[in-house]
C-alpha cells in the first residue's frame, strides 16, 4: 500500500521585527542537525538576502569558534550530528527529555540571528534512481520512496513552523508546537485519509500536498524528571526511521518502514522516570486516519524506553497501536522491539523487529465465490481457498550498522527482511530480503547529498517491476538542501 517554495513574505517580515532575544534550548527527534558553530549577528541596514548568503557562507566555511556545550540532563548525546540525522537515538512522541537545542538555520539568521522562539525553516529534497525495472509507474514498488523507476523527482519540499519547550529547566511549565507542510512525491508515504487523501486515493496524483505534522507540546517539569503531552497530528511513535527526509541515514527507505503505519492523530504523555527509563502512553483513532472519518477507531499506544551503558545502549519496546484489530484502512495492530548500540566513538548500530496485523481482511485470491470488495487504499489478503475472510500478518527485521568517517561523512549499510505471510501489505504473498549501502555527504550543514546501491529479491513471488521480476537491483541518490 503505497501510499514551496517560501510564499510566506509577511509572516517572515512579522517574525523579524517580532523575534524576541530568546535562544531555545531543547532537541527534538524530528528535526534539522546540530550546528556547532556559532553563527554571526544580523548586521543592521543589511538586506535579508545579504543576511542569507553570509549565512551559508559561514555554515560552509565557519569563521567563528565554537561555543560552549550547552547543558544537558541526564547522559550524553551518543552520535554526532552531523554527520547523523540526530545527536540522539529515535524516540517518537516526544521531544528529547533534558537535551537542549543547538540548532539553528540559514533562514532564521536572515531573519533575527536564530533568537527567535518561534522558528521557520524547511528543506528541498530531490533525487534520482536508476533500476533494473523498466515498466512504468510504480514499478520499482514496494521499494521506496523511488516508487518510479529510471528518473529524476522531486521528492519533498517541506516548511516547518514551530517552538519548541525548553526541557533542560526544571523551574516551570513551557510549551511548544509544530507544523509541518510536505510537497511533492512523497506525499503518497505520507497521506492520512481524511487529509486531502482524495490526492492519492481517488486521483493518485504524482505529486500533492500533506500538512504531515501539525501538534502542540505542554512540558511539565514537576512530574518525575519532565513529562511532555503531545496532542495532534504526530509521526507514530516507533521505527528507526522516519518520512522527512533529514532523519534518515539514507535515501530509501527499507521494507518494514515503506508498509507499516506513518502518523496517528491523537495524544500522547512522555514520562521520563530516571535517566535510564522513558514511558508513554497514548490515545489516538487509529493509523494513518483523521478522527472523523469512518475508518477511525479507538486506538491504544503503550512503549517504554530503557537506556544503559551511559546511554550508549538503548531498548525501545512499543505496542504502536491496538484496538479491536478489525480490517479498516490501515487499522494495523503493531507491536515493535528496536535496540540501539554504539560501539564506539566511529560504529553503531539500529536494529528494529516488528509484528503487525488486521483481523476479517477480504480475500482477494480469487479462490472464493462472491469476494468482498477491499476498501480503496486498503489491500485485501490471499486467503485460504473458501474463504471470505481471513487473519492476515506480517514480520519484518531491520538492521542498520552505521560508520563515522568524520562529521561531514558516514557509511550506512542495511539488512531487511519482510515475510508478507497473506500478502496484505505489499499485494504479493511472498517474502522479501533487501541489502543497501550508502554513503553521506555533508557541506556544512545544510547540504546533504546520500547516493546508494540497493539489491532486493523477493521469494515465492515475483513482485517487482509489477509483478514479473523476482530481483531488483537500483543505483540512486538524493540532495537534501536546507533553508
Amino acid at each position: 500500500m503505497l501510499r514551496n517554495k517560501l510564499a510566506v513574505t509577511s509572516l517572515l517580515c512579522t517574525l523579524a521585527i517580532w523575534a524576541p532575544s530568546v535562544h531555545a534550548q531543547t532537541t527534538v527527534q524530528e528535526s534539522h542537525t546540530d550546528t556547532a558553530t556559532a553563527q554571526p549577528s544580523v548586521e543592521a541596514g543589511r538586506s535579508f538576502f545579504s543576511r542569507l548568503g553570509d549565512a551559508y557562507r559561514e555554515d560552509w566555511h565557519p569563521t567563528q569558534p565554537a561555543g560552549p556545550a550547552p547543558d544537558r540532563r541526564g547522559y550524553p548525546a551518543p552520535l554526532d550530528s552531523t554527520p547523523f540525522p540526530s545527536s540522539d537515538y529515535s524516540v517518537g512522541g516526544t521531544p528529547v527529555i533534558g537535551a537542549p537545542d543547538t540548532q539553528t538555520y540559514p533562514l532564521m539568521q536572515a531573519i533575527n540571528a536564530n533568537r527567535s522562539r518561534i522558528k521557520v525553516y524547511g528543506w528541498v529534497n530531490g533525487g534520482f534512481n536508476v533500476s533494473t525495472s523498466n515498466k512504468g509507474n510504480g514499478a520499482n514498488a514496494p521499494a521506496s520512496y523511488y516508487v518510479n523507476p529510471n528518473r529524476i523527482t522531486g521528492d519533498q519540499q517541506v516548511l516547518y513552523v514551530e517552538r519548541l519547550p525548553n526541557t533542560v529547566q526544571t523551574e516551570h511549565v513551557d510549551w511548544g508546537f509544530r507544523f509541518a507542510q510536505l510537497y511533492g512525491q512523497d506525499y503518497r508515504y505520507t497521506t492520512a485519509k481524511g487529509y486531502l487523501s482524495d490526492q492519492l486515493l481517488v486521483h493518485n496524483r504524482q505529486n500533492g500536498y500533506d500538512p504531515v505534522m501539525f501538534y502542540f507540546d505542554l512540558y511539565i517539569p514537576h512530574v518525575a524528571k519532565g513529562m511532555n503531552i503531545r496532542v495532534g497530528r504526530y509521526i507514530s511513535l516507533p521505527d528507526i526511521e522516519a518520512q522527512l527526509a533529514p532523519n534518515n541515514y539514507t535515501y530509501s527507505h527499507s521494507l518494514l518502514y515503506t508498509v507499516d503505519p506513518y502518523t496517528q492523530t491523537g495524544i500522547i504523555a512522555s514520562i521520563k522516570l530516571s535517566d535510564h527509563w522513558l514511558v508513554q502512553a497514548g490515545f489516538s483513532g487509529g493509523d494513518d486516519v483523521a478522527p472523523w472519518t469512518k475508518d477511525a477507531s479507538p486506538t491504544g499506544t503503550a512503549c517504554v524506553d530503557y537506556t544503559w551503558h551511559k546511554g550508549g545502549d538503548a531498548l525501545y519496546t512499543c505496542a504502536n497501536s491496538f484496538n479491536k484489530g478489525k480490517y479498516a484502512y490501515n487499522n494495523l495492530q503493531g507491536y515493535y522491539e528496536t535496540w540501539y548500540h554504539k560501539f564506539n566513538a566511529k560504529w553503531h548500530t539500529d536494529t528494529e523487529f516488528w509484528y503487525m496485523y488486521e483481523r476479517d481482511v477480504p480475500n482477494v485470491a480469487g479462490n472464493v465465490a462472491n469476494p468482498i470488495t477491499p476498501e480503496t487504499g486498503a489491500n485485501g489478503a490471499f486467503c485460504h481457498v473458501g474463504q471470505l475472510r481471513c487473519y492476515a500478518p506480517e514480520y519484518a527485521l531491520t538492521n542498520y550498522v552505521e560508520k563515522e568517517i568524520n562529521t561531514h561523512n558516514y557509511l550506512s549499510f542495511r539488512t531487511d527482511y519482510l515475510d508478507d505471510i497473506r500478502g496484505q501489505r505489499t499485494g504479493y504473498q511472498t517474502r522479501y530480503s533487501e541489502h543497501l549501502i550508502s554513503y553521506g555527504h555533508w557541506i556544512g550543514s545544510t547540504i546533504l547529498f546520500r547516493p546508494e546501491i540497493r539489491l532486493e529479491h523477493s521469494y515465492e513471488k515475483a513482485a517487482y517491476d509489477l509483478g514479473t521480476k523476482k530481483t531488483q537491483f537500483v543505483v540512486a541518490g538524493d540532495l537534501i538542501y536546507h533553508f
